[in-house]
């Protein structure tokens, strides 16, 4: 089977890479061994826009056969860091070479010391990748901030009763000041409480705005809670694509002063119940376990919200190895 490599070209390339990803989500039997859609989005609609700026014609790479159809694509999340998507039929020992052989040229970035270095993310059982990683030079990092957990759960069965808070109320975000409430309060959530990126997120409200504007957005599916008062206390949103029938969520635990460690349930649950009535079979998550600065709802204990009660309710999970070249 030979395949052609080319860099990306224009945006026509990113709808099908978007339709890539959700076709192999079904190959993969809803299972994250490449990214859910709704992550390429997030990385689109906001992160490389507002914060990473990567030049993409630079730095993401299609592997096609000579007909089109995607067999892989490489693509960066942050600076020095490297994703293989990759078709499930199309695997093949002389793909995942050529893919990390291209990553090493193209994606890996100075470090603070001047030093190129690059970070590969590859699945915990996917031997065949840590082989060829290994041969060209990679180690596996094992500290717990590079390491990330996908967590999934079925839909089919009964969800957790949500908490209800006194004084709070659980609802689909607001217009006006309220959606600028729901934008300081992101600042505060992944900031740990630093009141100037959240003043910054409240009075520039763009980059929330862009990212409304994503294919998977559904103001439904962003789920407040509003102290009487109009502050919100926390949120959950969830990009739910209706391809692969299958659910993103991004739940935040509430900040100091307020935090308790039941207020992730009321958006999380709300956010679930809408999308099994839309008949989500998976919902899944990542997790970095004590990750030391940001992104606090990324070292969420899922269990707090999604109760394992036996075989049939288990959470399941898969870890992510990194591996760094230096």
């Amino acid at each position: 089977m030979e395949l052609n490599a080319r860099p990306y070209q224009d945006d026509e390339d990113y709808w099908r890479i978007r339709e890539f990803l959700r076709q192999v989500m079904l190959r993969n039997d809803r299972r994250e061994f490449s990214w859910h859609v709704a992550r390429l989005d997030y990385w689109w609609w906001f992160i490389n826009k507002s914060i990473e700026k990567i030049v993409l014609e630079e730095n993401i790479f299609l592997w096609e056969m000579d007909a089109g159809r995607i067999a892989a694509v490489l693509n960066p999340e942050g600076r020095g860091q490297a994703f293989l998507q990759l078709d499930p039929d199309l695997i093949s020992p002389d793909l995942l070479e050529d893919m990390v052989r291209v990553a090493e040229s193209h994606l890996a970035s100075p470090a603070r010391d001047g030093r190129l270095k690059l970070q590969v993310f590859a699945d915990s059982n996917d031997t065949l990748l840590h082989a060829i990683l290994t041969r060209h030079g990679f180690q596996s990092l094992e500290f717990p901030e590079v390491s990330e957990f996908q967590h999934r759960r079925v839909l089919d069965d009964p969800l957790p009763e949500p908490v209800k808070i006194p004084g709070y109320t659980i609802r689909t975000v607001g217009y006006g000041l309220e959606l600028l409430e729901r934008c300081y309060a992101s600042g505060l959530g992944f900031h740990q409480d630093d009141i100037q990126v959240a003043r910054d997120n409240r009075d520039h409200p763009e980059w929330y705005q862009g990212l409304q504007l994503s294919p998977l957005y559904r103001r439904d599916l962003d789920i407040v809670a509003v102290a009487d008062d109009g502050s919100v206390a926390s949120f959950c949103t969830i990009w739910f694509d209706d391809f692969s029938r299958t659910a993103y969520i991004e739940p935040l635990p509430p900040f100091q002063p307020i935090a308790r460690r039941d207020w992730e349930k009321p958006p999380s649950c709300t956010g679930c119940s809408v999308c099994r009535k839309w008949a989500a079979k998976r919902l899944s998550w990542a997790a970095i376990p004590r990750l030391p600065t940001n992104c606090i709802s990324r070292a969420w204990d899922p269990h707090t919200i999604f109760p394992s009660r036996g075989k049939r309710y288990s959470n399941q999970s898969t870890r992510m190895i990194s591996y760094g070249f230096i």
